[in-house]
């Protein structure tokens, strides 16, 4: 392996490590999976802390009909030094991301 194929290695996993994708995610003695709504998560976890919209989304449904959704990010944390990123998209959480606290 060359040392410019090495760099690109370790940098890509650096990234990998410092972002952390999950299906599930802990509140507590509950935990909350993708495709869960939002009035699921907020009854198990609490408010969040922070919530942002971040725009809008157009997505297609089983019937070939477009709908424009919209797109917030709540996060948790620092819960032991982690902070927790979930995403939603028209009322149901799509993402759950996980990174260190600086």
């Amino acid at each position: 392996m060359s040392p410019a194929s090495t760099v690109i290695a370790l940098s890509v996993l650096v990234y990998a490590c410092a972002t952390q994708a999950a299906s599930t995610h802990r509140c507590g003695s509950a935990l909350v999976s993708l495709d869960a709504s939002t009035s699921e998560v907020r009854q198990k976890c609490g408010a969040p802390p922070s919530a942002a919209l971040i725009g809008y989304k157009e997505v297609l449904d089983d019937y070939g009909f477009r709908h424009e959704v919209q797109v917030e990010e709540w996060t948790y944390g620092p819960t032991n030094g982690m902070y927790h990123f979930l995403r939603f998209e028209g009322n149901r959480l799509r993402r759950i991301e996980s990174q260190r606290g600086r």
